[in-house]
């Protein structure tokens, strides 16, 4: 997606009260709850005659809380004036831990891992095979290649304002460090290792090393480092379900 595209989509959105409400009331009708606009397509609710929980736009389901059905209730905010909903990662062939943060509009490869923690923003492109450890942050429309490892706590900075800016391009078989932050604009060559704690401001050559505030080319890649930042394909195994990590 571009960022004019990313834009007038979150300018466009009907913005959204996502809310969890548990309720006790007489819910012994199922069929009450279809009469009132947006059930089943704003709103859902899970539970049984007296007490159950409803899921969804706060915008919606206020009206059944005033009706009379609802006798008690305890109500809990998941988003306030939301643009943007969550992927539904079912549609991902890709290892996604709890606790990922992952946004509609995303592009995630096969036999990607994803990491507790982890935030992935609008537009972004995961590679096939590629690892976001844990507490990671790619930003809007950052593309990352593939059989990457992108170390925890690492920012890929996102790109949507100013709409002419360049997003991040980080090519195939990239190792990012540990709390590693690659600023937008920059494009991470094919290979290249960034040592953990840099600050990249400047395109990075393939299969060179970068370290330091900013980040300088240091060596290039050679046998040593290899050893020390080798992609494990076993951890990018079948992620369909079928029993393999």
């Amino acid at each position: 997606m571009t960022s004019e595209e990313i834009i007038e989509l979150i300018a466009k959105s009907k913005k959204k009260d996502l809310v969890r409400v548990y309720a006790s009331g007489n819910f012994s009708d199922p069929a009450v709850l279809e009469n009132f606009e947006g059930y089943g397509s704003e709103f859902e609710f899970v539970g049984g005659k007296d007490f159950g929980v409803f899921f969804g736009n706060y915008e919606f389901i206020r009206p059944v809380l005033e009706s009379g059905l609802v006798h008690a209730y305890k109500m809990e905010y998941l988003a306030r004036r939301s643009a943007i909903p969550l992927s539904d990662i079912s549609k991902f062939n890709a290892r996604i831990e709890p606790g990922a943060i992952i946004r509609e509009h995303v592009e995630i490869g096969d036999n990607a891992i994803i990491m507790m923690g982890a935030v992935i923003n609008i537009g972004a492109v995961i590679g096939e095979g590629t690892m976001i450890d844990m507490n990671v942050v790619v930003g809007a429309r950052a593309r990352i290649g593939k059989y990457c490892h992108i170390g925890a706590g690492s920012v890929i900075a996102g790109v949507v304002e100013p709409p002419s800016a360049k997003p991040v391009v980080i090519g195939d078989r990239v190792v990012i460090g540990a709390n590693a932050v690659v600023l937008e604009g920059v494009t991470v060559g094919d290979g290249a290792v960034v040592a953990a704690g840099a600050v990249v401001v400047n395109d990075v050559p393939p299969r060179t090393v970068v370290a330091g505030v900013p980040a300088r080319v240091i060596k290039t890649v050679d046998e040593k480092t290899e050893s020390k930042t080798q992609i494990l394909e076993i951890l990018r195994g079948d992620s369909s379900g079928g029993g393999r990590t």
